[in-house]
C-alpha cells in the first residue's frame, strides 16, 4: 500500500482504488489513467506543485483535460506569483516520484488548493501515489484530509 490508501484507512474515509498497468512511454500520466481506465477526463484530476516567490511549496489539483492557472493559484494562496516547482524538489518535497505523486499522504502537508470545478462532482479521481494506480473519493473527504480549499485554478486547454 501507499502513504496516500493507508492514510485513507486510517481515516476510514470511503475510497476506491483503481490500476491499470503503466506505460513509461506514455505522453501524460493524467491522460494514460484517463485512456485506460475509460474515465471521464473532467473527474480525473493530477497533482501539480508550484513554488512562491518566497519558495513556499503549494499543492494544486487541476482536471488532467486542462492546465494549471499559475497567476489564479497565486491568488488563492495570497502571494505575489507562483512557478511550476522543480522535478527534483516536488519529489523530496512529497516523498513520491512524478507521474505517481498525490496529495495525500505526502511528506509533509503542503497548502493545498483543488479546482472548484470538483465542487460539482460526486467523486474525484487523483493518483494513489504510484504510476498506474488511481483512488476514486468524493471532493469533500479530499480536502478534509489534506486541509485544503476550492480554488479556480483549472484553466480549458
Amino acid at each position: 500500500m501507499t502513504p496516500a490508501i493507508n492514510l485513507l484507512k486510517k481515516h476510514g474515509i470511503a475510497h476506491s482504488v483503481l490500476s491499470y498497468p503503466h506505460d513509461p512511454d506514455a505522453a501524460s500520466y493524467g491522460g494514460e489513467a484517463v485512456q485506460q481506465l475509460g474515465l471521464d477526463p473532467a473527474q480525473v484530476f493530477k497533482t501539480l506543485l508550484a513554488s512562491t516567490e518566497k519558495h513556499d511549496l503549494l499543492v494544486a489539483i487541476v482536471p488532467v483535460s486542462g492546465t494549471l492557472d499559475l497567476k489564479a493559484l497565486a491568488e488563492a494562496a495570497g502571494c505575489k506569483k507562483c512557478e511550476m516547482a522543480d522535478v527534483e524538489q516536488a519529489q523530496r518535497a512529497t516523498g513520491y516520484l512524478v507521474g505517481g505523486i498525490s496529495p495525500l499522504g505526502q511528506k509533509k502537508r503542503h497548502r493545498t488548493f483543488l479546482d472548484a470545478s470538483a465542487q460539482a462532482l460526486p467523486a474525484v479521481h487523483v493518483s494513489a501515489g504510484r504510476r498506474g494506480l488511481e483512488v476514486a473519493l468524493a471532493p469533500a473527504d479530499l480536502l478534509q484530509l489534506t486541509g485544503g480549499a476550492y480554488a479556480p485554478i483549472g484553466k480549458s486547454r
